[in-house]
């Protein structure tokens, strides 16, 4: 595969900076790619022929390609850097905005993933961010269904694209990998939030005679960790696991320290009700076997609630496995690591 990363005119980025977070997930991802300049960035885009990753820049001229038709436009990923709301786009393309720089590193990995292991994306509302890409294991009889909830500190600028890999690798393991996107707070509210999760569990049992719903496992990253611990607790008997991955499990001393520059109190909105409906630690005995699996390299905050989560639940008659481990806030999503593989050595002696 190939992934061209291109750099509209007049973009305020470094573009050896640029070049080094895109060439190391092309090592990465095992692809070839090249990162260029393009002052005609529309005949740069029609020149392409894999993925690509466009940086449109400020000026008009190349940010109304974001949303024109074309041949690249199912291939192409939009890095927008300037924009701070959404923005549409053509049918087929994507838009990511507010990722700062880092953004490069998303960009190209979603570029390809969704190329090289497509998903059949499908609506469970009418929202356009009421959406989950199933991808199915080899095989014809029912499978085990893994649904994953990304993080994000809920705010909208991460999606679900966070979890591709995983994803990826599930269907490889068997599982039909249901990767759900859902409505955030900051844009629509706790409640929005709270309902889709809630929609997108139940409907992935419909989403295809394939799946088995009786064999559930519930996974959650950062913030997701806390909606997937949420959901379990509100549907009862739904989830056969959990798998909390660098989770946020208490909220409210979450929201006395300002965890994520005061990211609970910008969900929450000052809600006490919903705190304490939301709240992993209240929520306790979750009656669910739950994995609790934090990177020892990740903010200290998320370290001390994994522990205190664990034992909690552990006291409260939860089967609980803890897994902390050498590993940063993404490693523990990544199928490469060892925290990936303990992870799912840990799911599957709780699931045989």
């Amino acid at each position: 595969m190939n992934v061209d990363v291109l750099v509209g005119p007049d973009l305020a980025a470094d573009l050896d900076l640029v070049r080094e977070l895109a060439e190391a997930e092309f090592a990465g991802l095992g692809v070839d790619g090249a990162v260029r300049e393009a002052p005609d960035l529309a005949a740069a885009l029609e020149g392409t022929t894999g993925a690509v990753v466009a940086l449109p820049g400020p000026t008009a001229p190349a940010r109304r390609l974001m949303t024109e038709p074309g041949r690249h436009a199912p291939r192409t990923v939009w890095l927008d850097l300037t924009a701070t709301g959404p923005r549409p786009v053509a049918a087929g393309s994507e838009h990511h905005q507010g990722r700062e720089i880092w953004g490069v590193t998303w960009a190209v990995r979603r570029a390809v993933h969704r190329l090289r292991h497509p998903a059949r994306r499908i609506a469970y509302g009418p929202d356009e961010e009421q959406w989950g890409e199933l991808r199915l294991p080899a095989g014809t009889g029912p499978a085990p269904v893994a649904v994953l909830l990304h993080g994000g500190f809920w705010r909208s600028v991460w999606g679900a694209d966070l979890m591709d890999a995983m994803a990826i690798d599930l269907a490889g393991r068997g599982f039909a990998a249901w990767n759900l996107e859902y409505r955030r707070p900051d844009r629509h509210g706790w409640a929005a939030t709270t309902a889709d999760v809630a929609a997108g569990l139940a409907f992935a049992g419909a989403a295809d005679a394939r799946v088995d719903p009786s064999r559930l496992v519930l996974f959650g990253h950062s913030a997701g960790g806390q909606l997937a611990v949420r959901a379990a607790a509100d549907a009862p008997g739904a989830v056969s696991v959990v798998v909390s991955q660098a989770g946020v499990l208490d909220l409210t001393e979450g929201q006395r320290r300002g965890i994520g520059t005061g990211a609970v109190a910008g969900a929450l909105r000052g809600d006490e009700a919903a705190l304490a409906a939301a709240d992993p630690l209240l929520r306790l005995p979750l009656g669910v076997p739950v994995v609790v699996v934090q990177g020892r390299a990740d903010g200290l905050d998320l370290v001390d609630m994994s522990r205190r989560y664990g034992r909690a639940a552990l006291a409260a008659g939860d089967r609980v496995v803890r897994l902390e481990v050498a590993a940063d806030h993404f490693d523990v999503i990544d199928p490469r690591t060892p925290a990936w593989t303990a992870t799912m050595d840990a799911v599957s002696e709780i699931l045989t």
